[in-house]
């Protein structure tokens, strides 16, 4: 049995949640519990992975793995009773989640909403599934029975359960004052507007977990607290459309009815947050996270005029990047910037926290920055592994569903059972298909797009000329360095997509890849001049510019970009390299600076900086934005050559030879992402 932490530990989870609608909304003074949090703790950007779908990225947080490990991989899945399909399930995953980890080492743990944890576990604490708001009565007030299988312990053993089920708030009941919170403006919305209930059973929802997570902490000790909100997502793709400023496609009544709905619905979490923390008591470290941010000003998708299917597969082009990450309250740093950390690094992250080794099976590291003092990282073969109670699910109820839907088929051509209906079976292939296409985008975007290549094929045989699928083929054939298959792959989604401008900038690429330069340029060109005017396409083009060798036509585009979206730094990066390759170095450290100031925890933006300090002779500076780049990402390739290069040049040898010491073991990884003019060899040369 593992000795108590020294303090608890909240790990808290706000779906989409973005630093882009945080920031404005901090600097206004409209969130301060929040604020106050930031201010004894650290901040990051929070970097995602794909496919950007919820139920397989909290998964991923919750164990520290990829999606081809854990097994959730949807929304839904077979429903193993052959009666079409389900939200995915918690006796689907295939590993052990933070609460089983904590379990198994005799920590008490309060687990609430957590994506894929129906039906709840029977955890050492309080195990409250997603499925919590299930069955909501229609009228106010009227019965609302606790569906199985949500709270563990069952109802009626301690009472915990009893006060968790009348801590929900129906929509029917949902009190004006909280609609108003976040709908102030609810009464001039037309008769026969269901936006308005929309947003009450989105609220109630929210209200409902707050509502379970308080008589969770308040119910017992604990030492480990994991609780999930999906409010800002849910809302977001309701609402953000309407935050100003106004989109060409919305009505200027509806931006006055709904455009504050994203801001006070951030503005409510933050006093869902306040009342939280005070839950918690003082000595309590938290982390707040979320599992991708959310578009809110110019790249926000126009997604109109399409079916329920073409919307379902066009829905994530809402979500960014980057989420939020913060590391707070005892054993984390104040005020510290750090590089920007990935999902799969929470849960080894949070293990460290409490005193426990991480899973050598686990793909994250430990975020070692945001700790006061560096934790000292034990490690363990698996937590699969270690023996104990780990409060699972018994061995008969954890199954595949897709194992078990296979088996059902099979009984049903043998004749031992009747044929589902037509609808139902159509569902359960389409959840398939789709979730083995999102096993191959986890595969692609944790580097094993070989891997994917076959899934994706497979699929395109069973429907030849979907676009989403030719596309994945091209770009895992691509990923892959199979750039001459690409072109193959590309031809037919272009066939299949002739209008579209990503397989053509796609293309170029392979072209270049492949040592075609003049066949790369002239299918640039005509990129360029069927796509040039489209502001959203601007930084692509730079970029292909610049991986061409066409400096001066990048800066143009880069600039087009940075002035289409200021906000973001990637269209400064693209500029500071641009201006780099053409010699114009204080410009690139002015559009570095540009950059920085958007997002610090980069480290494409401190090794071009550094670079660019290098060429203007500023090597003390140089060798400083070098050493923060190489902080924030260790095998930076171009940031090691350098930084190698610069601190021969100070006469610091042996911190030279170390230097291309690491830069020999991260050759082997990837290329350098572009053949630069003015790298580190030019850099020695012109020495």
């Amino acid at each position: 049995m593992l000795a108590r932490p020294a303090q608890r530990l909240l790990i808290l989870g706000w779906d989409a949640a973005d630093w882009q609608v945080i920031d404005p909304l901090l600097a206004r003074g409209q969130m301060p519990n929040l604020a106050r949090l930031l201010a004894a703790g650290t901040r990051a950007d929070l970097r995602t992975l794909e496919p950007k779908l919820s139920p397989i990225l909290w998964s991923t947080i919750a164990t520290g793995k990829t999606a081809d490990k854990h097994g959730i991989l949807n929304f839904v899945e077979p429903n193993p009773s052959g009666e079409g399909v389900r939200v995915s399930a918690s006796t689907t995953r295939r590993t052990r989640a933070l609460w089983n980890i904590l379990t198994v080492r005799g920590l008490r743990v309060q687990a609430v909403g957590w994506y894929a944890s129906h039906p709840a576990e029977p955890i050492t604490g309080t195990c409250v599934s997603n499925l919590l708001c299930e069955g909501a009565p229609a009228a106010a007030g009227a019965p609302w029975p606790l569906m199985p299988g949500v709270v563990k312990p069952a109802p009626g053993s301690d009472g915990l359960a009893d006060r968790i089920a009348a801590a929900r708030v129906a929509p029917a009941g949902l009190p004006r004052e909280a609609l108003r919170e976040v709908l102030p403006n609810a009464a001039q919305a037309s008769r026969g507007d269901q936006r308005p209930a929309t947003l009450a059973k989105e609220l109630s929802r929210a209200l409902s977990l707050h509502g379970a997570a308080l008589e969770a902490l308040r119910g017992g000790d604990w030492d480990c607290a994991l609780v999930f909100h999906d409010t800002i997502d849910t809302i977001g793709h309701h609402f953000m459309e309407y935050r100003a400023p106004r989109m060409a496609h919305v009505k200027p009544a509806d931006l006055r009815v709904y455009g504050e709905v994203m801001d006070r619905t951030y503005r409510l979490h933050d006093r869902l947050l306040g009342e939280l923390l005070a839950a918690c008591g003082d000595g309590t470290s938290v982390m707040l996270v979320s599992d991708h941010g959310f578009h809110s000003g110019a790249e926000r998708p126009a997604i109109v005029d399409v079916s329920k299917e073409e919307r379902a597969a066009l829905e994530s082009r809402w979500h960014r990047a980057f989420g939020i990450a913060v590391f707070a309250g005892p054993g984390f740093r104040a005020g510290q910037a750090i590089a920007a950390p990935t999902l799969l690094d929470i849960a080894p992250t949070a293990l460290a926290a409490l005193g426990l080794p991480v899973g050598k099976d686990m793909d994250g590291r430990v975020v070692a920055e945001a700790f006061e003092t560096p934790p000292e990282v034990a490690a363990i073969d698996s937590w699969d592994l270690e023996p104990g109670d780990a409060g699972e699910h018994p061995p008969e109820m954890r199954q595949d569903p897709f194992e078990a839907a296979d088996a059902l088929r099979q009984l049903i051509d043998l004749g031992y059972m009747a044929e589902v209906g037509e609808d139902q079976h159509r569902l359960v292939e389409l959840t398939r298909r789709e979730s083995r296409y999102n096993l191959a985008a986890a595969l692609m975007t944790t580097g094993r797009a070989a891997q994917a290549v076959p899934v994706i094929e497979a699929l395109l045989a069973e429907c030849p000329g979907q676009v989403r699928y030719a596309s994945a083929l091209a770009q895992a054939l691509q990923a892959a360095g199979e750039h001459r298959r690409a072109l193959g792959a590309i031809d037919a989604w272009e066939a299949a997509s002739p209008d579209a401008p990503e397989p053509r900038l796609m293309r170029v690429l392979s072209l270049l890849a492949s040592g075609d330069a003049a066949a790369a340029n002239a299918r640039l060109d005509d990129a360029i001049r069927a796509h040039g005017s489209v502001p959203g396409l601007a930084r692509s083009l730079a970029d292909l510019l610049g991986r061409a060798g066409r400096w001066d036509d990048s800066q143009a585009f880069a600039a087009r970009a940075a002035s289409h979206d200021p906000g973001s730094p990637e269209p400064h990066l693209s500029c500071a390299r641009a201006a780099l390759e053409r010699g114009a170095f204080e410009a690139a450290v002015e559009h570095c600076l540009d950059a920085t100031e958007r997002m610090m925890a980069l480290p494409e933006v401190h090794y071009l900086l550094g670079a660019a300090l290098a060429w203007g002779g500023e090597l003390d500076h140089a060798a400083q934005s070098l050493d923060i780049a190489l902080r924030f990402a260790p095998g930076h390739r171009e940031a090691l050559a350098f930084a190698a290069e610069v601190a021969e040049a100070q006469g610091r040898a042996s911190d030279a030879a170390a230097l291309r010491e690491r830069l020999a073991a991260a050759a082997a990884a990837a290329p350098a992402p572009y053949p630069s003019s003015r790298g580190a060899e030019a850099w020695r040369a012109a020495r």
